[in-house]
């Protein structure tokens, strides 16, 4: 008798059934769901979230200015048409989730405050068992659900990523990561140095300058900037004619990514076309005098994301004076500050690591197949959304260069037609599972550096699964091909393996 069924037999009555547990209440969760609510309504649905409420990454940043650095157009659902500025505040955001929530009555679906802990699958019962912790009651609390829906997001937080420098227990200051943002920090007259020049960075700095007595942004290479009004003069036109915001928001989202996809693919083409033209707009912003080598990256545009600077704040700053640029390296950190490679002390009352954040895998959760451990970083993935071996789970990772929720969007609308299918057939499970021809196919790692080599991602590569060279053992994190790849494929592929469920024996298990 499985471990799953011995759990089953003896506290039954302490295990709640669904069909899809959905594991994470952010932009991925919710967007879950509603596709669950609309394509698949007679499946029972729970959503398990470990913050005392929805948003993710949107509820635990509490940095000042916190916002979004992509466009709600695109970053928003497609099913729920974004009325807003283009580039939205974390409260907006929230908002925004808050009524699609209200919208599909999701609400009732979700339990806040669960930390799920582990995921076991037994094959004899078809079935995940899910164990989480009430985080306010103390009490292991445990699941079980015919289909496991991991959309956790893809980093840590509870702790964002602090390099270690010599000398840091000298500094007299506090030693802030954005991630975790202390309430009471008091940075008014205070003197600021940021390390990092992302778009964590790109948004604290302009928010705290008006209180701070001076803020330096000190970065050991330069990052890609644009910046713009933030307004969408089509979609204010498109206002204007009294169109539908429905209308809109797909027009204006149709808009947004072909220009992306235009500025992406120069990118790769002719990367020194985009290179001026985005430096034209820091020049025009700035000044011929102002020396670009603080705004000059080392790699080609798109490599990492372009940080967007709405109304040229970060820009504001820096002109008035009240912002300053530092292109260096890290001797040590002083009692009174930081002192760079080239000899300068960078005097700080207050240091601030906006260095980036530990990636997260499956959120850090022990998984295991009829009791053997998982190591996801062994298996293979299907497409960017199943992995080899495993049975009745999908996770969520959307695209790097295009707003993540494009990918949310396509990946709910398979994951529902794969579950129909399974009913269609009278599936009670379906695996990735690797054929003959994929044994010898040659490995790559989830992201390879040519295409993106964020810190983030290259510091915890060996952790991920891995890709084949086969197309089905591949993610694509190209919109602009996954829209018209994934609504076509063939959900009868041979490297999808179906089991009967126990009702209907008459499924070809060998499929």
């Amino acid at each position: 008798m499985s471990e799953v069924t011995t759990l089953h037999k003896h506290s039954s009555a302490a295990c709640k059934h669904i069909d899809v547990l959905i594991v994470g209440a952010g932009i991925s969760g919710i967007g879950a769901a509603h596709h669950l609510s609309e394509k698949c309504p007679d499946k029972s649905y729970l959503i398990l979230e470990n913050k005392a409420s929805f948003g993710g990454t949107w509820r635990q940043h509490t940095y000042p200015g916190i916002r979004s650095d992509s466009d709600l157009y695109t970053f928003g659902y497609g099913f729920k048409p974004w009325t807003g500025k283009p580039i939205a505040s974390a409260d907006s955001i929230l908002s925004y989730m808050g009524d699609a929530i209200e919208d599909d009555h999701i609400d009732k679906h979700i339990r806040y405050q669960h930390q799920v802990l582990n995921a076991s699958w037994s094959s004899e019962d078809q079935l995940w068992l899910v164990e989480a912790r009430d985080i306010e009651g103390g009490e292991a609390v445990l699941f079980s659900c015919k289909f496991l829906w991991m959309c956790q997001g893809y980093y840590k937080h509870a702790k964002g990523y602090t390099p270690e420098w010599d000398g840091m227990a000298d500094f007299k200051g506090p030693i802030v990561h954005p991630q975790t943002w202390p309430e009471d920090l008091d940075y008014k007259g205070k003197r600021v140095v940021v390390i990092g020049s992302g778009a964590t960075a790109a948004t604290l700095i302009p928010n705290m300058a008006d209180e701070c007595s001076h803020i330096t942004m000190l970065q050991r290479s330069p990052t890609y900037f644009w910046t713009g009004e933030n307004r969408n003069e089509l979609a204010d036109q498109l206002r204007e004619l009294d169109v539908p915001e429905e209308w809109v928001h797909e027009i204006v989202r149709r808009s947004i990514l072909k220009l992306a996809e235009d500025v992406q693919s120069l990118s790769v083409s002719d990367p020194e076309i985009i290179k001026e033209e985005l430096f034209k707009v820091i020049r025009e912003a700035l000044g011929d005098d102002f020396d670009m080598i603080h705004f000059t990256p080392s790699y080609r545009p798109w490599q990492q994301r372009l940080a967007y600077v709405p109304d040229g704040d970060l820009f504001e700053g820096i002109k008035s004076g009240k912002v300053s640029v530092v292109t260096d390296h890290i001797d040590r950190f002083t009692k009174d500050g930081i002192l760079t490679k080239s000899g300068e002390l960078l005097e700080a009352d207050i240091i601030i690591t906006a260095t980036g954040f530990n990636l997260s895998v499956m959120g850090d959760m022990d998984f295991d197949v009829d009791g053997d451990p998982v190591d996801f970083a062994k298996t293979f993935t299907y497409r960017g959304i199943m992995n080899s071996g495993i049975p009745n789970m999908s996770f969520m990772f959307g695209y790097l260069r295009t707003s993540w929720t494009m990918r949310v969007d396509l990946v709910c609308d398979y994951v529902c037609k794969l579950l129909n299918h399974m009913d269609e057939i009278g599936a009670g499970v379906c695996t990735a599972t690797l054929r003959e021809q994929d044994q010898d196919m040659d490995i790559r790692p989830w992201i390879e550096d040519e295409e993106f080599n964020a810190g983030y991602l290259k510091r915890s590569m060996h952790l991920m699964p891995k890709q084949g060279s086969n197309e089905e053992w591949s993610f694509c994190r190209d919109y602009y091909v996954e829209k018209d790849l994934l609504p076509a494929l063939d959900l009868d592929e041979d490297v999808l393996v179906y089991e009967p469920a126990p009702s209907d024996k008459q499924v070809n298990s060998s499929r």
